[in-house]
């Protein structure tokens, strides 16, 4: 699959075909506690540029981009007859929890 881009964020980003602006806030896990790392797509974000942290949520500076999910697509994947790459980011989190290092993946993305 191309990619072409169809549409862009209130950011300014440009958002692939296949794919959409998910939204920009994510609930941080029940009792996560400082220390706080935030991961895009295994990637290391940086407080204060990439997001804060507001309350129990991390509020990012742009949208994260999520992959379109369609029947036909998932079929035609499962056939094996072709793959699609479109971009899906996902969110992880490391975070401290009753002394304990722990880590959340692929946490759910709000507007």
């Amino acid at each position: 699959m191309s990619d072409e881009t169809t549409d862009q964020t209130t950011t300014g980003q440009k958002i692939p075909k296949g794919s959409y602006a998910a939204g920009r806030r994510v609930t941080l896990p029940d009792g996560a506690e400082q220390p706080i790392i935030v991961f895009v797509n295994g990637v290391a974000q940086t407080e204060g540029k990439d997001y804060v942290l507001r309350a129990n949520e991390i509020l990012f500076t742009r949208e994260i981009i999520k992959e379109t999910k369609s029947g036909k697509k998932k079929l035609v994947m499962l056939l094996g007859v072709v793959g699609f790459y479109n971009k899906d980011e996902t969110i992880d989190v490391q975070f401290a929890k009753d002394g304990k290092t722990e880590l959340a993946g692929d946490l759910p993305v709000f507007e």
